[in-house]
């Protein structure tokens, strides 16, 4: 079959996108485009790349890592130009597929049948095309009487039976490498905006007598390039849509999807249900038989099974199976809930172990806190973590019963089963199974209220 690699064009500013950072950054379901465009790729077999970067290079470069080639295109002159700067870098293909880095839709299979159909065809070129609804502004696919594509019409270019023509040019090709270095040395830039086209190359080879081939992507919105905020609201509805509906497909109970938003990378089990408002987002994993939400958001937790999260915001934590969670909950970084934990009303726990089977009911923080198993937090309950300079932890061990209203200045540890009186403040350690009471003495003054107390 030969050795294949991908050309990712991913060096414009795009200007329409109003934005500092590079176009192709630009998130669609929780993820870069660019990123989309390469894992889309490397499903389909082709799983070695050469990114041409130019706007914002270091950020793309950053964000990729050293997964894939760089190739940096200082000037943009078109994506022929880009090309021509990526022919070191792509030396060992013997095929080279095309595709633009903000075309985030592109799907694995769509990207597999092209290169399938290339390499069995035996063309110079295969051209990846598409039927919109609207064709207008798009270059039209010219075909001859035995289905090769002729050539590609430009909208500004075209007369009016060409721009009846309804198939377009989605600017994803395969090329046989040596056809394409060959073509490529010779085009010009001989045109309004001065750069030098890729699809000139498809003029070139018809003209050389190579034969180029059309694939019909039946998709049209796989094929959508984002170039404004505008279009990028599209492809993320699209996104978020393919992601519910294989959730729907595995399984999983989405309630309302017009409301439920699933980043790509999230993973989800069977018979989980997720109610209106429901937001999980980055390296979220989510057990089965959970219920998460309602207004409920997940970024980068792990859940279990059974657990039920409701009106909660958790990030990089790790939740228990059959945990009891909300409403009102924040949950930080560090968060680690073992199971049958519940976690009730206004709660906020911050780089924290919870013991299995532990209570926070209401109204309490918990920060840097090692907690065992069977504790019981009653309302109210603060861990004191930070003396001004710096954060300290709480130990609270197996079975101790904590009152409501209750402050344990840290560093404390509180033994197991041991329990502190509600409205105390714990400024040193309690041995297991003892009681502390630490609040000032109750002052009753008789008769303190008088005739005259409440006359004006």
């Amino acid at each position: 079959m030969g050795k294949w690699m991908a050309a990712v064009l991913a060096a414009g500013k795009g200007t329409r996108m109003k934005s500092r950072h590079p176009k192709v950054l630009h998130r669609v379901g929780g993820v870069p485009m660019v990123e989309r465009v390469l894992a889309a790729a490397d499903k389909a077999g082709v799983t070695e790349a050469a990114v041409i970067v130019g706007f914002g290079a270091d950020e793309v470069q950053a964000a990729l890592g050293d997964r894939v080639t760089y190739v940096l295109q200082a000037e943009q002159l078109g994506t022929g130009h880009a090309l021509q700067l990526a022919r070191d870098a792509l030396a060992p293909a013997d095929f080279v597929l095309v595709v633009c880095g903000d075309t985030p839709l592109l799907r694995a299979e769509t990207l597999r049948e092209l290169v399938a159909a290339h390499a069995a065809d035996g063309a110079a070129a295969t051209v990846l095309t598409t039927r919109p609804a609207d064709p207008t502004g798009y270059g039209r696919i010219v075909r001859g009487a035995d289905g090769r594509v002729v050539r590609i019409v430009e909208e500004k270019d075209a007369d009016d039976a060409t721009k009846r023509i309804t198939e377009v040019n989605t600017g994803t090709y395969c090329f046989r490498a040596a056809a394409l270095w060959d073509q490529l040395a010779r085009i010009g830039c001989d045109n309004a905006q001065g750069e030098y086209y890729l699809t000139d190359v498809i003029g070139l080879l018809v003209a050389a007598g190579a034969p180029v081939a059309g694939v019909v992507c039946a998709d049209a919105q796989e094929t959508l390039g984002v170039n404004s905020r505008a279009q990028l609201a599209v492809a993320e509805k699209v996104a978020r849509e393919r992601k519910l509906a294989a959730l729907m497909a595995d399984g999983v109970t989405i309630v309302d999807p017009q409301t439920t938003y699933v980043d790509e990378t999230v993973e989800v089990g069977a018979d989980t249900v997720l109610e209106p408002g429901t937001i999980l987002r980055g390296a979220t994993v989510v057990g089965r038989d959970c219920v998460i939400g309602p207004a409920t958001e997940l970024a980068d937790t792990t859940v279990a099974d059974g657990a039920h999260i409701h009106r909660t915001y958790a990030h990089e934590c790790r939740i228990g199976a059959c945990t009891q969670i909300g409403p009102y909950v924040h949950l930080r970084p560090g968060t680690v809930l073992a199971d049958r934990v519940k976690v009730g009303n206004f709660v906020e726990v911050k780089n924290s172990v919870v013991g299995d089977g532990s209570k926070l009911p209401h109204l309490s923080y918990i920060g840097d806190t090692d907690m065992g198993a069977h504790v019981n937090i009653g309302c109210g309950t603060i861990t004191v973590n930070y003396n001004g300079k710096i954060k300290q932890r709480t130990t609270v061990c197996d079975g101790a019963f904590v009152g409501c209203n209750s402050n344990l200045v840290a560093p404390v540890t509180i033994g197991a089963e041991a329990y502190i009186g509600a409205g105390s403040t714990v400024t040193k350690d309690v041995p297991a199974r003892a009681l502390a009471v630490g609040r000032a003495k109750t002052l009753v003054k008789e008769g303190w209220v008088t005739d005259d107390t409440y006359k004006k």
